[in-house]
């Protein structure tokens, strides 16, 4: 009976299992024929399936990957394709990505707030490391004072002193060489606590006023005669204000502040020439170092305003000194805010119940000043050569002074300058 012929398509679908004996085991010898050879791919192509010769076939056609248990793909051909590697979880490298950035967010902001802290501590450390180098001058005067009222009251001085300078310092800054103590800068700085403005007025140096125990003569002699405790008692007396804190800057201390700050940019209203100050200053806004600063503040000879001018032109740079001390290029670097704190301190000396927080309310008030937040006044005066036994000296208006003085020893606050407080100020830096 013939046979069907078989269909090359038959075993599609299905895998074989090659049951022929394995390489390298004797041949059998009972006369069966020997394996045929594997046909090379293109004949295999050809017939479309292998051979079958001692092989058995299980047809896999219908059944999931799971019931056959094969991992891999099947051609169309009916050749299986070798599996492939699994792949990475993306969702635990998605996951970890996330948390390194955190952590690398985590890590810079601990950063950044260890910087800010330093810098805070420093900026803080600075001034009360400086505060330790202040001197220290008994300010405080005997006997009865006047009471103490709301709002804080300070004395601020500039002395010509040149005690502690050498003689090329006092060449350099044209000082002389002067015996004693006198002072070139008298001023009373008022902060309110009532919300008014901060006032800052200057008391001529030529004032003349009663000294207790000395008569009446320039309000700078008292500081002669008995220093910083006989100048505040003699204020008090004339004022009537309590004075609640006392501070004093010496000639070269004063150059130091200036240089340590790379200079201070002032507007001088007229070409200014003073031996005296050691001056030679072309009209216009520049910046002065520290002896140059020095003579602007010092001079009054050339001065058709003496005294009086003389004090508009110290107000006028010690507004522009707290400015340029507030600026970015002295707080932001840290040699320079170090350097101006140093040399402020070295040229300091304080009340002895002065503290660190009185300096600060005097340092704002300038600042305050200096920004046409707070005022800048003079003793009215009603005449400025009045002739005394002690010279030509400047009296003031009792009744206009008065008015004002009560007005600063009550806190009220002083919104605009009471008439006859100020004269035309020097050009603005």
């Amino acid at each position: 009976m013939p046979t069907e012929p078989e269909n090359p398509h038959e075993h599609d679908d299905a895998y074989t299992v090659d049951t022929r004996r394995k390489r390298g085991r004797p041949a059998s010898t009972s006369g069966s024929p020997a394996p045929r050879a594997s046909p090379p791919p293109a004949q295999r192509d050809a017939q479309g399936s292998q051979p079958h010769d001692d092989a058995y076939t299980v047809d896999t056609r219908g059944r999931s990957p799971r019931e056959t248990g094969s991992t891999g793909r099947q051609t169309p051909s009916g050749s299986s394709v070798p599996p492939q590697e699994p792949r990475p979880n993306s969702l635990s490298t998605e996951a970890g990505a996330p948390r390194r950035r955190i952590r690398k967010g985590r890590l810079i902001a601990l950063v950044i707030g260890l910087v800010l802290v330093s810098w805070i501590a420093f900026l803080v450390w600075v001034p009360f490391n400086a505060w330790n180098a202040v001197g220290r001058v008994d300010n405080i005067p005997s006997g009865e004072r006047p009471p103490d009222t709301t709002g804080h009251n300070y004395l601020l001085v500039g002395s010509d002193s040149r005690e502690g300078l050498t003689a090329a310092q006092k060449k350099a800054l044209t000082t002389g060489s002067a015996e004693g103590k006198r002072t070139d800068t008298i001023m009373l700085v008022h902060v309110s606590e009532s919300g008014g403005k901060p006032v800052m007025v200057s008391i001529p140096r030529d004032s003349y006023v009663p000294i207790p125990g000395y008569r009446s003569n320039k309000i700078n002699a008292a500081y002669s005669f008995g220093g910083a405790k006989l100048l505040t008692e003699t204020v008090e007396n004339v004022t009537g204000i309590h004075i609640d804190g006392y501070v004093e800057i010496g000639l070269g201390g004063f150059a130091s502040v200036v240089d340590s700050v790379g200079g201070v940019r002032l507007c001088v209203p007229r070409h200014m020439v003073d031996k005296k100050a050691g001056i030679d200053l072309k009209k216009g806004c520049q910046t002065l170092d520290g002896p140059n600063a020095l003579g602007y503040v010092r001079s009054r000879y050339e001065d058709p305003l003496g005294d009086i001018g003389r004090a508009a032109r110290q107000r006028q740079f010690l507004g522009a000194l707290m400015k340029q001390a507030a600026t970015p290029s002295t707080v932001l670097l840290p040699w320079r805010y170090k350097s101006f704190a140093d040399a402020a301190a070295g040229g300091l000396t304080v009340g002895t119940e002065t503290g660190l927080m009185d300096a600060v309310r005097v340092l704002q008030a300038m600042r305050a000043v200096s920004n046409d937040q707070g005022l800048s006044l003079s003793v009215p005066t009603a005449d400025l050569a009045y002739r005394t036994s002690n010279g030509l000296a400047v009296k003031w208006d009792t009744e206009r002074a008065k008015a004002l003085f009560t007005a600063i020893k009550n806190d009220e606050p002083l919104e605009t300058a009471p008439a006859g407080t100020t004269v035309k100020e020097v050009g603005n830096s």
